[in-house]
This record gives structure tokens, C-alpha cells and sequence, in this order.
């Protein structure tokens, strides 16, 4: 991507941020009775990022995702690869830790998941999730969703 591309991609990508409310989040259900629900996106390292939690009954599973905040330049030169610095967290609100993940992958231009968070929590509790990106010279600023378990 060229600099002004790159530029126009973070512009778009904080015009969303602020018309989406900051606990708004999208729910999905699979067949297997799984719920995802993810928070609002956010760029992070010049990426788009976002933290999502699966809930299948009383069990939990947190991931955060990273890919391209836009699309690349039509001609332009293929995106370069980037170091990134994950840290995934998960915590019961009042209550337990779900642990945390921290972890280095190269991204290009796929998208990539970040996981290895999660576990059995109380029905009727709420989980709170967070996920950082960094890469040189950005510093993370981590993207975060809360959720009902409603088992």
C-alpha cells in the first residue's frame, strides 16, 4: 500500500470507530448452538482489529482477528510483511481470570486469528475480552467486547 492509501485506510477506519457505539458487537449462531459475538473494530499497527467471543453453553472461547483495513492499492506493490505482537486476555467481570495468550506472527495480507483464551465460566456472568496488536513503531491500543453468558 502507498502512503496515501495507507492514510485514507486509518481515515475510513476512525470514521467507523466513531459512528459505531464502543460496546456495539455482531452475533452469529453455528448449528452446533455456538455464539459469537465480536466488539467494534479498531486499528491497530495500521491494521484492522477485533476481539470476538464464542460462547457454546457455559463455555467460552476468545480470539482476536487482524487484517487488512482496507483494500490494497489496484497495481500498487503487494503489501510488505509485518511482525506483529498479539496479546489476547479474557476475564469473568468480578471474577476469575480466563487467562491470557501473548504471541508474535507475520502478516501479509490474510487474515489472522490470535487464540488460546478461554474456559467455563458461570451462567449469567458477564466475560470481558481484550485484544492488543503492536509492530514497530505503533504501540498497541487494544480493542475489548463484553458479553452475557446466557447458557
Amino acid at each position: 500500500m502507498n502512503r496515501i492509501a495507507l492514510l485514507a485506510a486509518e481515515v475510513a477506519g476512525a470514521a467507523t470507530l466513531l459512528a459505531v457505539p464502543a460496546q456495539a458487537g455482531a452475533a452469529t449462531t453455528t448449528a452446533t448452538g455456538t455464539v459469537t459475538t465480536c466488539g467494534a473494530s479498531g486499528l491497530q499497527a495500521g491494521l484492522a482489529t477485533k476481539v470476538c467471543v464464542e460462547v457454546t453453553g457455559d463455555q467460552v472461547q476468545l480470539y482476536g482477528q487482524v487484517s487488512l483495513a482496507g483494500p490494497p492499492t489496484p497495481g500498487g506493490p503487494a503489501p510488505q510483511t509485518k511482525e506483529l505482537l498479539t496479546t489476547l486476555s479474557g476475564e469473568v467481570v468480578g471474577g476469575a481470570s480466563l487467562g491470557s495468550s501473548n504471541g508474535r506472527t507475520l502478516f501479509t495480507a490474510s487474515t489472522v486469528q490470535a487464540r488460546g483464551v478461554g474456559g467455563t465460566v458461570p451462567c449469567g456472568s458477564t466475560v470481558h475480552g481484550s485484544f492488543g496488536v503492536a509492530s514497530f513503531p505503533w504501540n498497541p491500543a487494544p480493542v475489548t467486547v463484553n458479553v452475557v453468558v446466557a447458557c
